[in-house]
């Protein structure tokens, strides 16, 4: 076999264990009665643990439910075992990962679990195993044969451990009606979180307002934008109406035209169609609308009431573009 052959072969028997183990679901109900137990237990924590490979898979489940809304934490079996069993609190659900069932410090720990009395949740591919037999939910991941040449390296096995932990994370989010605010809670870090939650009134404040009036001369006009350094400035009415916006682009194409500068003012200049954002609107829509006009800077207007500009580079510097 060549190199590609074996890697095609590795994705092609751990993508037919995730079809086997999206099949299994249907011949036990203990998926579907852990989310239901876990949604109408207020206060309850799921606490991961496993030992190996299977511990690191158990850390990556825990912090995927953690950013989604369910309290979880990582608990090693080896260290449970020998102390770190303390962190369990009465109403938590304990999940068991073992391929086997069969890993001493898990069959050290499953009795231990169940002797607190909390619910022991086994995700195993031993229906049999000892973890097995203890657990309240048994959630079965079917393995015929992992991925490597010698069938013993954790590779299909862990795959279907990952993919049924994140089925309980995406199931317990429709469960719990979590959106897009409540995932931008636990995700302000980074561009993805800031597409969530940063908006219009978080950027141009940091700047100052750049305003002229209609009867303002060139001079007066140029003066503005270049010392508020926006690259535009808005246009208001002796009565504080939005008349218009004046951009560099504006006193380029004035320019090109030629004529007697020393009598245009303001109001010859703006462009009255100025593109506008409230200052609630979340900044990743400000940015859509940048891209869609082809401009890099918007007006923030609230009733009427021009408040200051939103550059491009605004959102550059947050990481959005």
């Amino acid at each position: 076999m060549t190199t590609l052959d074996i890697a095609r072969r590795t994705i092609r028997l751990e993508a037919e264990a995730l079809l086997a183990l999206a099949d299994s679901l249907d011949d036990s109900p203990d998926f579907q009665r852990l989310v239901e137990a876990v949604v109408v237990a207020p206060g309850s924590r799921l606490v991961i643990t496993g030992i190996g490979k299977s511990a690191i898979v158990a850390q990556k489940i825990a912090a995927t439910l953690n950013s989604t809304g369910t309290p979880a934490l990582f608990l090693h079996a080896a260290d449970a075992i020998h102390g770190d069993l303390g962190m369990v609190q009465p109403a938590d659900f304990v999940i068991c990962l073992s391929k086997s069932g069969e890993t001493p410090e898990i069959r050290v720990l499953a009795p231990l679990v169940k002797n607190f009395g909390n619910p022991l949740v086994a995700i195993t591919a031993n229906r049999q195993s000892s973890l097995a037999l203890l657990a309240d939910y048994l959630l079965y991941t079917p393995i015929e044969q992992e991925a490597d040449p010698n069938n013993l390296a954790p590779t299909s096995s862990t795959t279907s451990q990952m993919a049924l932990g994140d089925a309980l994370a995406v199931a317990l989010i429709s469960r719990k009606g979590f959106g897009s605010e409540d995932f931008a809670k636990f995700h302000p870090g980074g561009a993805l979180g800031k597409q969530l939650y940063l908006r219009v009134q978080d950027l141009y404040r940091l700047h100052e307002r750049p305003v002229v009036g209609p009867e303002a001369t060139l001079p007066e006009v140029i003066l503005e934008i270049s010392s508020k350094r926006l690259g535009a400035t808005a246009v208001v009415s002796p009565e504080h109406e939005l008349l218009g916006i004046i951009t560099d682009g504006d006193l380029r194409r004035m320019l090109q035209r030629g004529g007697d500068f020393n009598t245009v003012c303001a109001r010859d200049i703006l462009s009255p169609a100025a593109k506008s954002v409230g200052p609630d609107t979340l900044a990743v829509n400000a940015l859509a609308l940048m891209r869609q006009h082809s401009i890099s800077q918007l007006l923030v207007v609230e009733q009427g009431q021009y408040l200051g500009i939103v550059h491009l580079h605004d959102l550059l510097r947050e990481g959005l573009v």
